[in-house]
């Protein structure tokens, strides 16, 4: 299958028919899908390297983007609690693109709380190296295989993950959220 698009499609269709290609090739248990004008697939976290991998030979997705982390938490220390309940996890996010052609991809997957921890996409990504660092520091995910898990951002004997929705935040304590906006006056214009 080409995967250039015809001249009778639209970019919206393109994005489909790129995503049921997607499909096609990685296997995928889930369906692959476009939202806001993003493929995404979602892998189980055991074939999170080897999708990749399959990802960056089948589909020429040779580009990393980024790496980051969301956790689904219920109960939060800062804003509000989500509206509705939500499975307990941290969902982790990969962008990686084909250069020649303009697709992207951003594959997630799910881990658990209580052992967060995965493969390194560092074998197939070298850029994931500090995105890995990045996410293992803000948010605690060991990456296993990694090869310099260790903090890049944060003073050594800093406790905890700032990124947790269960990490306390000294400036919320002291100021409740929504605190009172700390915005100065704009300056009068001079002529």
């Amino acid at each position: 299958m080409s995967s250039g698009p015809s001249e009778a499609q639209t970019p919206h269709e393109v994005l489909f028919a790129y995503a049921e290609h997607v499909y096609d090739v990685l296997g995928c248990a889930d369906p692959v899908v476009v939202r806001h004008r993003t493929v995404k697939a979602h892998v189980k976290p055991d074939r999170w390297v080897e999708t990749l991998r399959k990802a960056q030979n089948d589909l020429g997705l040779v580009f990393f983007s980024w790496l980051s982390a969301i956790d689904w938490s219920n109960e939060v220390q800062v804003g509000d609690a989500p509206a509705d309940h939500v499975v307990e996890r941290f969902e982790i996010l990969a962008t990686v693109a084909d250069i020649t052609e303009g697709h992207r991809i951003t594959f997630t997957t799910d881990i658990g709380k209580n052992d967060p921890c995965i493969d390194s996409l560092v074998s197939v990504y070298r850029g994931a190296n500090w995105h890995e660092r990045e996410a293992f520091e803000m948010f605690g995910i060991e990456f296993i295989g990694h090869p310099n898990l260790s903090k890049i951002y944060l003073p050594e004997g800093f406790e905890g993950n700032p990124m947790c929705k269960s990490f306390p935040l000294l400036s919320r304590e002291l100021r409740p959220w929504p605190g009172s906006v700390d915005v100065e006056p704009m300056p009068e214009a001079t002529s």
